[in-house]
């Protein structure tokens, strides 16, 4: 019988794991190691308006994702008022309202950004030209003498804009340059013109991140669009690109705040940068799961903690495959070993260690009185549970009152599998001799520590937690193995007289 579907299954598997994992990875920043730190910004809005007694309306621009930085969480503080978010062609907004106020009033906005160097900015859609630009004398006359002057020394959108800029810097600030400022605000002076000359542009507010700044106000930027693509421009300096450290706060060319039935409105903004383990950063994120970016993030943290444990277990899984088939460990039930590992984990290794031998010493000792009574199967083991429970609980009783409360995890030891393990070994006693016991027993408990030893790393758990594609690799790992038929390392003994022959 063809191989080739098993293969194609296995691959498959593989493959589809690998992806899955490494789209996680780049998309949401999920990183492969543990202990890694984002740093991470949270800024804080408050705006302060004069209410006048009757309705108040407040709309407020909000960021994005964007290039270098992503929303993480978001928080408002308006006692009183109502709030929406919004998301139109204006981009994100959120709106207050109450249908009656008087006096001072403040309201806050706090939001925590993720700073993403792979992040890229949404898609910004050219802005169109303002129709019916006219100037009044002696304005119009400046304007088209400035314009052209800036035309003939460049040679395209981007270059014009800048040219545009220097010729109203201060040391290249002409009359008529002059003259425009003196009534124009510099920002919308400049997208006028740009615009008069037929060059797409608006103007934009950015927000400079400095570490622990207060009372900030927001910049005007000058977005220039030559076709698909854009630019940045300073309208003080004329410097072309987007500052590492500027985070567009309104990239729609509206007005970032708007106030109906309040006057003396205005915004400040205080932030600071701290890091935090990348795990907690993105955990946002990861919480909004779709087809691709499956996880467990957007459980509740009880079930998580739970799935922490449980995804565990194919780890434990891989290592008795790779004991038995390919070594030849014998032991004691073919999963036993996980069980007894994931109970290490509770109680720690040392701990766990002597409360399993203490437990199916005297486990086997009861049981051997047991098989003088000629019970029925089903009795004796019914039985056996019942003694491994006393057992517990006697054990747990004494280490807490020697004030040896590390002996009081040891509930944490599956006790139908214990009970199993003592009926098995003890007929393996009978049957086989203490020998075998020996063998089972001890293949048992070193299966047991290895597979704890590999489920219990943090780098392990980490990657089992976050990268459910793993599972997908395990799988196709396990049945490699399970096509594995040739001999076992500690089979190999049996040869050793043709060696030395």
């Amino acid at each position: 019988m063809s191989r080739l579907p098993f293969y194609l299954l296995v691959g498959a598997l593989m493959i589809a794991g690998i992806a899955l994992s490494v789209h996680r990875h780049v998309q949401f920043e999920v990183p492969w190691t543990p202990g890694e730190q984002r740093q991470v910004w949270e800024i804080e809005a408050q705006v302060n308006l004069t209410a006048q007694g009757g309705p108040v309306m407040v709309d407020m621009a909000l960021p994005s994702h964007q290039q270098g930085y992503r929303v993480l969480t978001e928080n408002t503080a308006s006692p009183g008022y109502g709030l929406s978010f919004l998301e139109d062609e204006r981009g994100r907004r959120a709106q207050w309202s109450i249908r009656q106020a008087a006096g001072s009033q403040q309201l806050y906005y706090s939001v925590q950004l993720l700073v993403a160097p792979d992040a890229r900015p949404p898609e910004s859609r050219r802005p169109a030209l303002q129709e019916d630009i006219v100037w009044e004398r002696p304005y119009d006359t400046a304007a088209t003498q400035v314009i052209e002057r800036a035309w003939q020394r460049s040679a395209s959108p981007f270059t014009f804009a800048r040219e545009l800029i220097r010729d109203f810097s201060d040391d290249r600030q002409g009359e008529n340059s002059r003259l425009l400022l003196n009534q124009f605000d510099r920002a919308s002076l400049l997208v006028r013109l740009l615009n008069d000359a037929g060059v797409h542009a608006r103007a934009v507010s950015g927000l400079m991140l400095e570490d622990g700044r207060r009372r900030q106000s927001l910049s005007t930027w000058v977005q220039v669009f030559d076709d698909d693509r854009w630019s940045l421009f300073n309208p003080v300096t004329g410097e072309q690109g987007r500052p590492d450290n500027l985070l567009m706060w309104e990239d729609s060319g509206q007005a970032v705040l708007e106030v109906q039935g309040g006057t003396n409105s205005n915004i400040s903004f205080s932030m600071i940068q701290h890091n935090q383990p990348a795990a907690a950063a993105v955990r946002n994120q990861l919480a909004n799961d779709t087809l691709i970016n499956f996880s467990i993030h957007s459980l509740p943290l009880e079930e998580q903690a739970l799935f922490q444990t449980i995804l565990l277990i194919p780890i434990g899984a891989l290592v008795v495959v790779l004991l038995r088939v390919l070594i030849g460990i014998k032991t004691s039930g073919t999963f036993m070993p996980v069980l007894i590992a994931l109970a290490f984990i509770q109680t720690t290794l040392m701990t766990g260690l002597i409360g399993f031998l203490l437990i199916v010493a005297v486990g086997l000792v009861i049981r051997s009185y047991l098989s003088r009574l000629n019970l029925l199967l089903v009795a004796r083991v019914s039985a056996v549970i019942i003694t491994v429970i006393a057992i517990i609980s006697l054990f747990s009783v004494l280490s807490y009152r020697f004030g040896l409360n590390a002996g009081l995890t040891i509930t944490f030891f599956p006790m139908i599998i214990l009970s199993w393990t003592i009926e098995r070994m003890s007929i393996l006693w009978e049957e086989e001799g203490p020998k075998e016991v020996l063998i089972q027993g001890g293949g048992s408990l070193l299966t047991a520590v290895l597979a704890y030893l590999a489920m219990n790393n943090p780098w392990v758990r980490h990657i089992t937690f976050n990268f459910l594609g793993v599972q997908m690799i395990l799988m196709s790992l396990i049945l490699l193995l399970g096509n594995y038929t040739g001999y076992r390392l500690l089979e190999l003994r049996r040869f050793k007289p043709v060696t030395e022959d």
